[in-house]
């Protein structure tokens, strides 16, 4: 899903090779070798601190936070943006180490469906135009049915 709304990186905690495989199969068959990568982190915490020393600006996505609709005119100005999406258990620390505490709503919902929105609204919808160098597959756009092209190479 990240992918697909624009982001470029993903970095992960907690996870297994197995994701990081996932994810350069599709960048294989689907394109974005150099435009999006995923990184298996094992501190997260440093992960923030070097984000921050490094003049990035880091967004918490939480039902807690301050509305978006508040926050994101303060955000879209920035660049180099971190966007931490935690489990149900997130760490109160994390709270006082980003810049941004933002909510989508005040409602229980998911991680998955947090990011999706901020990504959308952070980028206009812009994100859903975009294309993928190297692609060996990609979709041909059909009001019926499911049309792939693969590139012969």
């Amino acid at each position: 899903m990240s992918r697909a709304f624009g982001c470029k990186k993903i970095y992960m905690a907690y996870s297994d090779n197995r994701i990081v495989d996932t994810i350069q199969d599709m960048n294989e068959r689907w394109g974005g070798q150099q435009e999006f990568e995923v990184e298996l982190v094992n501190d997260w915490r440093s992960l923030i601190k070097s984000w921050k020393r490094n003049a990035g600006n880091v967004v918490h996505l939480t039902m807690y936070g301050i509305n978006l609709n508040k926050t994101l005119p303060q955000i879209k100005v920035k660049s180099n943006i971190l966007v931490v999406v935690g489990a149900s258990k997130v760490p109160r620390e994390v709270y006082s180490m980003t810049d941004y505490n933002v909510a989508i709503g005040h409602q229980p919902h998911s991680e998955v469906a947090a990011l999706a929105v901020f990504l959308d609204r952070l980028f206009e919808g812009r994100e859903l135009e975009r294309c993928f160098k190297n692609a060996k597959m990609s979709i041909i756009p059909s009001q019926a049915g499911k049309r792939v092209r693969l590139e012969a190479r």
